[in-house]
C-alpha cells in the first residue's frame, strides 16, 4: 500500500520561508539601497537558490522517515518557494515608485499568507493560523529592516 501525503506542510515550509526570507531581504535592502536594480536581482538570486536549497533540505527531512515521498515534498517545497518568490517580486516589473513597490510587496505577502490559510484553514483554526504566520512574517521583516537600515549607516 502507497502512503498517502498531506503536502500542507511542505507548502507551508516553502511559501512561508519565501515569504518571511524574501520579504525580510526586500526590507533590508530597500532601506539600504537606492538602486532597485540591486534588489531585484539579489531578489531574484536569493529566491532560486534558496528554493534549491529548501527543495533539498526537505527531501533529505522527508527521506529520513518516508522514502517514497521524499521526491514529492521536495518539488511541493521547492515549487511553493519559487511561486511566492515570483509574486513577491512581480511588483520590481511593474512599479517605479520605491514606496509604492514596497507597499504591494507587503500588501502580496500578506494576501498570500490570507490566501493560503483560507484555502487550508477555513473553520479549522484560521485567525489563529493567520495571525500566527503574520506576525512572524512581521516580526522578521522589521527585524531585517533595522538591520538595512544599520548597514546603510555603517557601510
Amino acid at each position: 500500500m502507497k502512503n498517502k501525503c498531506d503536502y500542507r506542510a511542505s507548502i507551508i515550509l516553502g511559501m512561508h520561508d519565501a515569504i518571511v526570507s524574501l520579504t525580510g531581504l526586500i526590507a533590508g535592502l530597500f532601506f539600504a539601497f537606492t538602486n532597485t536594480n540591486i534588489i531585484v536581482i539579489s531578489c531574484v538570486i536569493s529566491s532560486i537558490s534558496a528554493s534549491l536549497s529548501m527543495g533539498a533540505a526537505n527531501y533529505l527531512a522527508v527521506k529520513s522517515s518516508n522514502r517514497e515521498l521524499a521526491i514529492q515534498s521536495a518539488f511541493s517545497t521547492m515549487f511553493a518557494y519559487m511561486i511566492t518568490c515570483i509574486i513577491l517580486i512581480s511588483p520590481f516589473f511593474v512599479f517605479d515608485n520605491r514606496y509604492l513597490l514596497f507597499a504591494s510587496v507587503v500588501a502580496l505577502a500578506v494576501f498570500i499568507i490570507l490566501g493560503f490559510n483560507l484555502y487550508f484553514y477555513r473553520g479549522r483554526g484560521f485567525y489563529k493560523h493567520f495571525t500566527e504566520m503574520l506576525l512572524i512574517c512581521t516580526v522578521v521583516s522589521v527585524i531585517s529592516f533595522f538591520i538595512g537600515e544599520m548597514a546603510n549607516k555603517l557601510f
